[in-house]
């Protein structure tokens, strides 16, 4: 994996454990820490959150302690949160192709392959398929239901030809 740029802004994120005194009832001594990056984006800016956890041991029965890795929607995955949802919602409600994502995340001096935010869209999908699943039943639980059904044209890949999706 590329290192993330270094002049995005960074932002620390500590993650301790919940206390410092071991169960056998010593204290626990820092020996290091863990730090794992993370690409954020909130409206115009890419930023990275840099998480660092804390290793702690007890001197005296040699427990190792360390606080959990926080819960990610991609597993030890790049992205945070924000920056998925920017990319959602600029494919799907902006109607923003992956190929001019990425370009426009280049020019911002962010490098992310399209193969890259292709699986990030698939992971996404298949952690949002629970609520599509509620939202269906909800839906086809009404006695009446409505549809926009604009037409947009798509592009077709290798091709200048458009075609129409509902």
């Amino acid at each position: 994996r590329q290192a993330l740029p270094a002049e995005l802004p960074r932002i620390e994120v500590r993650h301790e454990p919940d206390s410092t005194t071991c169960t056998c009832g010593y204290q626990l001594q820092r020996i290091g820490e863990d730090t794992a990056e993370k690409l954020d984006y909130t409206p115009g800016v890419f930023s990275v959150e840099r998480h660092i956890r804390g290793k702690w041991v007890c001197r005296e029965c040699e427990t190792l302690t360390q606080a959990p890795v926080p819960a990610q929607i991609i597993d030890k995955g790049l992205a945070t949160s924000g920056l998925l949802a920017h990319v959602l919602v600029a494919k799907y409600a902006d109607h923003l192709p992956l190929y001019r994502q990425e370009q426009t995340f280049a020019r911002a001096g962010v490098k992310l392959a399209r193969s890259t935010l292709a699986e990030w869209v698939g992971v996404c999908g298949v952690r949002l398929q629970p609520l599509v699943d509620a939202l269906r039943d909800e839906i086809l639980a009404q006695p009446i239901l409505h549809a926009d059904e604009t037409p947009v044209q798509v592009l077709q890949p290798g091709s200048k030809k458009t075609h129409r999706a509902y």
